[in-house]
């Protein structure tokens, strides 16, 4: 059950997370489409490659699909009064997105029995491999490759899950909640992982 409800939020908070990129980058509306089904697929291609699994599994997900158009579709609708306020949607919507598929990426690791590094592997990069994607299509530095902390929430997650110190579906919901909050948490309060800069010559 847990697994269902995680891809199904992951997929919703991505879709729309890569929409807002989108309509901030003014693309048209096959663009901002794009932007959104590639963020709430394209960490899921990535595990898949990494961990032997082909792509093409993707294709055999269209309720996902068709979960992700919706959630597109619905955000682009939306009165722009509602929207207005576009970076505070796009970091919570990224921070939800991030957690739910952390955790479906760690729980997949599991049931194909991969060792805790895996499962630590595919926690980041289905958290994060979507906006990656996402970034760099927009010509954005990825969220992760900053010093702001980002996908270390995600290797939690998985080192959590990898651990199974604790099981059941209560675990994992608190989970998203406590690790969506600190994702919410290190940017409002600006954390930072150290950074060192080399001077040029």
């Amino acid at each position: 059950m847990a697994w269902e409800v995680f891809s199904i939020i992951g997929t919703i908070a991505f879709a729309i997370s890569g929409a807002i990129i989108a309509m901030e980058e003014e693309y048209d509306l096959f663009g901002v489409y794009i932007l959104g089904i590639v963020t709430a697929f394209g960490g899921g291609a990535i595990r898949n490659l990494l961990i032997g699994l082909p792509v093409t599994t993707l294709w055999g997900q269209d309720m996902m699909f068709q979960i992700a158009i919706a959630a597109i579709t619905l955000f682009f609708l939306f009165p722009h009064r509602l929207i207005q306020h576009w970076h505070r949607w796009g970091s919570f919507t990224d921070a939800i997105g991030l957690s739910a598929f952390a955790i479906q990426g760690a729980l997949y690791a599991v049931k194909l029995d991969m060792p805790l590094s895996a499962v630590i592997v595919a926690a980041v990069l289905t958290g994060s491999g979507g906006g990656i994607v996402r970034d760099v299509l927009a010509g954005r530095k990825p969220l992760v490759l900053r010093d702001e902390i980002y996908g270390v929430w995600a290797a939690i997650a998985g080192l959590m899950i990898g651990l199974e110190l604790l099981s059941g579906d209560i675990f994992l919901y608190v989970l998203f909640a406590v690790i969506t909050a600190l994702r919410i948490l290190s940017y409002t309060r600006k954390w930072r992982l150290p950074l060192r800069k080399l001077n040029r010559a």
